[in-house]
């Protein structure tokens, strides 16, 4: 409806998550309508060469009155689906159906029920199965569906693009469906195109086993599966997953999968920024996969890494940075992307 006097930008894209926005503006600018920019009710958008790369819900807006600014914070159209619970009083249930059916159930249901209008052309059929059964009082968050069939072993990287409806006028959401490992980004070198900043190494979810249960089916017992790491050389470690929503030990093993593909090494996060004016955003989605070189005392990184998240910085002087944190990829291979 109108685009703002922004002062700053920042926006997170996060893999398999909502992501966020802030954005500062001036408290007096006439687009500082509170009738059209409403938390809760407005959508913002954000462009690049008039070109939208980020989308979502207005959430929450702050007024400073002895600075005159107002700072608009937002989270990825992901954030709405939070919102959302399949509350038909029917509940759901799909027995072995596609992935890509049980999405477009989920999400064609929010539309039809004053929803955001969120985009389905582009989720293709996966080839790969699942169940899903819920009851009316068990109101079934719609996110949470959605992450939890993404986590799955045979699981899927998504996203929500914004895009043009009517260039210039209305911009519309579409949720994209990504295969794991599908998506790439050139080849990065700590001081030669980029700056690794640091690299976290984390070994508290290493696992010799890991058991994944299901719902209480009241006889005291909850179904279950079980998968481990034979080839780590740690003491017994276990770890252990509840999910309350699945009924059936099927339904459980690529639970059990991910959590122990989780388990199988220490996780390094190394975290770096993009030299200027060497890449665009664009050429860096969560969920891709590439190459990341530093050497640097304890920090010998030369393999492969997935993009977790992404944070674009502009100025009051369109100066953009671009920061990512990325993760091992063979923990996003078969793992829980979560």
């Amino acid at each position: 409806m109108a685009r703002l006097p922004v002062t700053g930008i920042e926006y997170v894209d996060t893999l398999n998550g909502a992501g966020t926005a802030s954005v500062g503006m001036p408290l007096h600018a006439p687009e500082a309508d509170p009738s059209t920019l409403l938390p809760g009710a407005s959508g913002l958008a954000i462009l690049r060469d008039d070109t939208p790369v980020w989308g979502g819900i207005l959430w929450g807006a702050t007024a400073d009155l002895s600075a005159g600014t107002l700072a608009l914070s937002a989270s990825g159209y992901h954030s709405y689906y939070a919102h959302r619970y399949l509350d038909s009083t029917k509940g759901y249930s799909r027995k072995n159906a596609d992935q890509s059916t049980l999405l477009k159930d989920w999400i064609s249901y929010a539309n039809a029920n004053g929803g955001i209008g969120t985009d389905t052309s582009a989720i293709a059929t996966r080839g790969r199965t699942a169940t899903r059964e819920w009851s009316f009082s068990e109101f079934k968050k719609i996110s949470e569906a959605i992450e939890e069939l993404a986590d799955d072993l045979d699981g899927f990287n998504f996203r929500y693009e914004p895009y043009w409806v009517t260039t210039g006028t209305r911009i519309g959401n579409r949720f994209r469906v990504v295969k794991r490992g599908a998506e790439a980004y050139p080849q990065l070198e700590h001081r030669v195109s980029c700056n690794v900043t640091g690299v976290t190494y984390d070994g508290t979810q290493l696992a010799t086993q890991a058991y994944a249960f299901g719902a209480d089916l009241g006889t005291w017992m909850k179904p279950f599966a079980t998968s481990s790491n034979p080839a780590l050389t740690t003491p017994r470690m276990v770890t252990v997953a509840t999910y309350s929503d699945l009924k059936a030990s099927g339904q459980l093993i690529p639970k059990a999968a991910a959590l122990a593909t989780v388990g199988s090494q220490p996780i390094a996060v190394p975290t770096l920024t993009l030299y200027p004016q060497q890449f665009s955003p664009v050429q860096f989605q969560p969920g891709a996969v590439g190459t990341a070189i530093a050497d640097s005392g304890y920090v010998a990184l030369m393999e492969q890494y997935v993009i977790t998240e992404r944070r674009v910085g502009v100025d009051v002087n369109g100066t953009e940075t671009v920061s990512l944190a990325l993760a091992s990829k063979e923990v996003f291979d078969n793992g829980n992307s979560g």
